[in-house]
Order: structure tokens, then sequence, then C-alpha cells
């Protein structure tokens, strides 16, 4: 529950462990009630609203423009996502691909459906996008992505199959060579799963189980990577977080 009194200037926010009292005009209260709407929003299913250009994202719309900032100062010449759904991240991709005037996107799923492998192919961006059906972690699917992305002089992979923290864990560890120094890994969903553990379609095991838990295994065991999570380009609030479903999955390669 969340109560707001516009003239007090405060807000209390039940987190259901007991409840807490803010300032509006902290960065503390931003986060205590963006928390509050990131579980509702787990509930009612928010993500499975939007599309781009035609095809469903079931992404967070912050998220999306927080990576395409990062995909802007990065100007990646390849983008590798695993896990692709119903493509609506790979047209997103690929439209930053195409205004920026370089790179192509690779997606990875273990399986495109008929469905949305005709509408992706039939999309007026597909020229932008490689499509490869198979396990993101098994060898053949990596030696096809390492073919694809040979030459590449950046290289931006984005994780978005599998959450499990074995899963994503091989996948830093299969992806880690192709990434280019000053590029990014990004193991998303973790915070997220963290957050709604124990709610529907998720399971108790979320709260360690999880992208985040691997990509800080990752970083732990390869110094050529750090836990970096991008700054804001622009910023005149008083806020320096973003609200993500990605908190503390963004890896740097340092070297």
């Amino acid at each position: 529950m969340i109560t707001i009194d516009d003239q007090k200037g405060l807000v209390t926010v039940d987190t259901g462990g007991g409840s807490k009292t803010y300032s509006l005009d902290t960065p503390e209260a931003f986060a205590a009630v963006s928390n509050a709407w990131l579980r509702a929003g787990w509930w009612v299913k928010h993500p499975y609203t939007f599309t781009w250009m035609g095809r469903p994202i079931i992404q967070l719309p912050e998220d999306m423009v927080r990576i395409q900032e990062l995909i802007c100062a990065v100007q990646p010449d390849v983008i590798v996502e695993t896990g692709i759904a119903h493509g609506g991240s790979l047209i997103f991709y690929a439209s930053l691909c195409k205004l920026l005037g370089r790179g192509r996107v690779i997606g990875v799923d273990v399986e495109i459906r008929a469905h949305n492998r005709a509408a992706i192919e039939a999309h007026p961006l597909f020229p932008y996008i490689t499509l490869i059906e198979g396990n993101s972690i098994a060898p053949a699917t990596i030696s096809r992505v390492t073919e694809i992305a040979a030459g590449a002089g950046a290289v931006l992979v984005l994780l978005d199959s599998n959450h499990s923290k074995d899963h994503v864990l091989a996948e830093l560890r299969a992806y880690a060579p192709l990434v280019s120094r000053g590029s990014y890994l990004v193991a998303m969903d973790g915070s997220i799963m963290e957050l709604v553990a124990g709610g529907p379609r998720t399971a108790a095991d979320w709260r360690w189980n999880n992208a985040r838990a691997a990509a800080e295994e990752f970083a732990r065991e390869n110094a050529d990577f750090v836990i970096d999570e991008p700054q804001f380009l622009f910023n005149e609030s008083l806020i320096s977080e973003p609200v993500s479903y990605w908190r503390g999955g963004h890896l740097k390669r340092i070297r």
C-alpha cells in the first residue's frame, strides 16, 4: 500500500514487512515507490503491452531507452541477442542500426515459432537481422554466432533467454570472447527476478537463481569484465538509478 500526503510532502510505503515514510523530494522515496510499481507491474504483466514497429517487445520502456543510450555510445557493428520471443527487441535494435548507419543484429532462440519467424522475415528491417535457431550455449550455436561476428570492430551481447543462474553463467562464459573492449555483456532481468520471487510465474529460488547472480559470479572469475551500470547521459533530476528489470547485469569489458 502506498499513501501520499501532498500537504506534508510525504509518502508511506507498506512493504509487507512494515511501512516506511519518506520525504517525496528524495531518491529514497522514488526508489521505494518504483519497486512497488515494478512488483505490481509484474503481477498484471505490464511489459506485455508494448510493441516496436509492429512486433511485441515485452520489455520496460525505460530499459529500452537506456539500452538505446548504450548502443549509441558503443556504436556496435554487431549486436547479439539470445532469446528473441516475438522479435520486437530485434526490430528495435535493427532500427537503431539503420539510424546509426552501421551494425547488424544476430538473434538466437532455442525455438523460433513459425508465426514469429514469418513476421520477422517479412519486416522491412529484416535485412539487418540474422536468425539462428538453437540452444544459446550449444557449441554449434556459439560457433555460428562467432562465424557471423568475425571481423566486427565492436560487438555488444544481450542475454535474454533462460534466466537461471547456471544458464546465464554459461552464456556469459561462451559469448565473452566476442565482446570488444569498452562494450558490454548484458545479463537481463536479474533484478526483477529478485524483487518478485515467490509471486505469480516465479519460483522462490529466484532470489538467488537469477541473471544478476550469474553476472556477479562471472565478474569475480573474469578480470576482463566489471559490473558497470551505465550512468545517465543527461540528468537534471534528483535520482541516479534507473527503474529497470536489469540492474546489476551490465558487464563492461575493460581489457
